[in-house]
């Protein structure tokens, strides 16, 4: 049975006092569930503060991106050395990664290698736009996408990571998937491919959350779907009272 995971990925939101009230207020909300991992992932300029406010609790936090490279002449990244100290989780390959600072399935596979050699845990992002959709190329830049991450990727270091479902039509949107198709995306292409690639046992292992408008008013619906083991969830993350209720929903329904 995969454990449910909820994360929030703060994207450019929350300065360093914004981003620790923030967590001060979730802690207490979510302190006595145990059937959900749960964490948060705020910008970098805030990591070490909300890393510090989080010790001894059951909330993890993640990084929204880092670079394949321990070091080096690369203004403006973030290596995993960096990361390792503070986080459990780093988000790799979302889809504005991709659009705004040319992400590609190659950069993707070397920064989930960097990842997991650093003992970072992968939740690697996955997605069709709208026009891939309507043109009926889910399944084919889905599978894609997944190939291109795991390339290399041995059995042992692919059931530490996570994949994101996020169809990039609906982030941000208010427009989510429905639960059955993201289900049937999830099975049919995402655990396929992994199964393809590696085995049942392993396709099987895998967390795949679902993104996209994702709100207290239908992660259950997700949360009952066989294949969604949680979200990763955007603008509903920012509010704290709104998120436990995220949380506590996706609890009732597979905890």
């Amino acid at each position: 049975m995969r454990k449910p995971f909820i994360a929030g990925n703060w994207k450019m939101h929350k300065t360093i006092a914004e981003a620790v009230a923030l967590v001060n207020a979730l802690r207490p909300l979510v302190a006595d569930i145990q059937t959900v991992d749960i964490a948060v992932c705020p910008p970098f300029t805030a990591l070490q503060s909300v890393a510090d406010a989080l010790k001894g609790s059951n909330i993890a936090v993640g990084a929204q991106n880092m670079f394949w490279e321990e070091e080096g002449a690369y203004t403006g990244e973030i290596s995993p050395l960096m990361l390792k100290e503070l986080v459990t989780y780093v988000i790799i390959g979302h889809s504005e990664r991709r659009k705004y600072f040319g992400e590609t399935d190659e950069t993707v596979n070397r920064k989930v290698k960097a990842a997991l050699t650093h003992d970072l845990l992968p939740i690697i992002c996955v997605g069709e736009v709208l026009e891939e959709r309507e043109a009926g190329k889910t399944a084919e830049v889905v599978r894609r996408q997944v190939l291109g991450a795991y390339q290399d990727i041995s059995a042992e270091q692919a059931v530490k990571t996570t994949i994101a479902y996020e169809p990039v039509w609906a982030i941000g949107t208010g427009r989510a998937a429905t639960p059955s198709d993201a289900d049937k995306v999830i099975w049919d292409v995402i655990r396929g491919t992994l199964a393809q690639l590696y085995d049942d046992q392993v396709a099987q292992t895998i967390r795949v959350q679902y993104g996209g408008s994702v709100k207290p008013a239908n992660i259950a619906s997700f949360m009952e779907q066989p294949n969604v083991d949680g979200a990763l969830v955007g603008g509903a993350s920012l509010k704290a009272d709104t998120f436990a209720e995220i949380i506590r929903i996706a609890a009732e329904v597979r905890g």
